[in-house]
């Protein structure tokens, strides 16, 4: 266990390294945090057992940036506590890894992410007021650049690692015609949100069409990836001012920013998980279909009237078995003793 807890630490550590490269607030708030996203996804993967390893992450990402020891330890909590509330969240509300059902993509989205972030952000940007090294008045932009940065590592890096570990193995029986669309795609997406996010008429709305394609033909393996790209070229727009993010304060590209990641999120993951749910149905259909079909075959060859098969009303059971049904208890008639 104490291999996973610093392995835990050693990503989270890395991670922080990759996203301080676009901080916008003292050195150290940045809107994309994917430290809390990879945190998230070892917490569901590992068990709650492995939160020293986000802690000691935490606190040697911010003891080197950090303005005081208080404030260090305050943001290393608040660090930790707000992947660990969004777990038990998840977990109260039966959250599945396999993201597979509209369910779960609105608890990661909504309960992990958009609340279970709030606690981060608030301890976090309360310490920097409580420590002096940032303004009072400076409280609610730098609180909202930290909410939307540690979100969007929970929205962009948890089902990305989640959805590698469950989709892998299946890569070497993808078509080459599959490989094709597939690059089409993520070149296509690429270009538009680049051009929308480059040009001073606000034209994200244009990516939405791709991330529908997305989820469609790939579901969620494909939404996923896309999502990141979006999140990713919009949050390097977004950290530049340029674009739709031009001329605004921090404040409002920051709701500007969170609302389009937040809404290209919702697009990508429930329609994957809405196709997720409907392929899953559709093949329990067939197996069920298919089960019928056998059993009726052996009653058109009159193999319940043979001694050696199982009587009829055996074979009526078994077809209520396969449709999910138990049978009725049989009742008396009335004024029967």
């Amino acid at each position: 266990m104490s291999l996973q807890i610093l392995m835990v630490a050693a990503a989270y550590l890395v991670a922080a390294k990759l996203g301080l490269r676009q901080e916008l607030v003292r050195g150290q708030v940045t809107p994309l945090w994917p430290p809390t996203g990879i945190a998230l996804a070892c917490l569901l993967l590992l068990g709650l057992r492995i939160w020293p390893g986000i802690t000691l992450g935490a606190f040697l990402v911010n003891v080197a940036i950090g303005p005081t020891a208080f404030a260090v330890v305050m943001i290393s909590v608040g660090n930790t506590l707000a992947p660990v509330c969004a777990y038990l969240l998840l977990t109260h509300v039966g959250f599945r890894l396999t993201l597979d059902r509209l369910r779960d993509a609105l608890a990661l989205v909504f309960l992990g992410a958009l609340v279970g972030m709030l606690v981060s952000a608030t301890i976090g940007a309360g310490a920097l007021v409580l420590s002096g090294a940032l303004e009072p008045a400076n409280f609610w932009p730098t609180w909202s650049v930290w909410w939307t940065g540690d979100a969007m590592g929970v929205l962009v890096c948890t089902p990305l690692l989640l959805v590698i570990r469950h989709t892998y193995r299946s890569l070497p029986g993808v078509t080459l015609s599959r490989w094709v669309e597939a690059v089409a795609l993520l070149v296509s997406i690429t270009v538009v949100t680049v051009m929308a996010t480059s040009s001073s008429i606000n034209l994200l709305f244009l990516v939405f069409p791709f991330l529908i394609w997305a989820a469609l033909r790939f579901e969620l393996v494909g939404a996923v990836v896309c999502e990141l790209l979006v999140t990713t070229i919009a949050i390097l727009s977004a950290a530049h001012g340029s674009g739709p993010f031009a001329e605004h304060d921090l404040f409002t590209n920051m709701v500007t920013l969170q609302a389009f990641n937040g809404s290209a999120a919702l697009t990508a993951l429930l329609l994957a998980a809405i196709i997720a749910e409907r392929n899953h149905a559709h093949k329990n259909i067939r197996q069920v279909c298919d089960r019928l079909t056998e059993v009726m075959s052996r009653i058109e060859r009159g193999q319940g009237l043979d001694q050696s098969s199982p009587p009829q009303g055996e074979t009526a059971q078994e077809i209520r078995r396969i449709l999910g049904r138990s049978p009725r208890p049989t009742t008396r008639a009335d004024g029967e003793r």
